[in-house]
């Protein structure tokens, strides 16, 4: 999505909430690190380098209301963490995979979306219709496997 703080501000007001530096802040971090898995300690880091004064708890807050809003996505990657990358401009389009390996944590996003057919399939079976899915693969990156050898 990258950050668009024209979009956003529109977003806001819309919803009839107020435009705050520190929502401003908080979506501006995550943008900033479109290919990291951000937890809420390491948006709160990047944001007090430009606002210093901010808290923790406005972090979360913050981080709450944007989920809520669909502008952030919530991830479990199965560490223990909460962790939180920037949402799709396309509310209409599947999220991206997770790749984690299960040796350094490492994780990797795939983009491909291949399951399109079995949700199809899934679809004329059952009459289920695939709203979205989450899909994570474990195994070795290839650094790790290099390092095996």
């Amino acid at each position: 999505m990258g950050y668009n703080e024209e979009a956003f501000i529109k977003i806001l007001k819309s919803k009839g909430l107020k435009v705050t530096n520190q929502r401003k802040a908080v979506l501006k971090a995550l943008s900033s690190k479109p290919d990291q898995h951000l937890t809420a300690e390491e948006i709160y880091e990047l944001v007090r380098v430009d606002t210093p004064e901010i808290g923790i708890a406005t972090i979360y807050r913050t981080i709450q209301l944007l989920c809520e809003l669909g502008l952030i996505d919530k991830l479990n990657l199965d560490d223990g963490y909460v962790r939180y990358e920037i949402g799709k401009e396309d509310k209409n389009e599947h999220h991206h995979h997770h790749l984690i390996c299960v040796n350094c944590g490492k994780v990797l996003k795939f983009d491909d979306d291949l399951l399109d057919e079995l949700e199809k399939q899934v679809e004329k079976t059952t009459g289920f219709i695939v709203h979205d899915h989450e899909l994570k693969m474990y195994g070795y990156c290839r650094d790790c496997q290099n390092n095996r050898k």
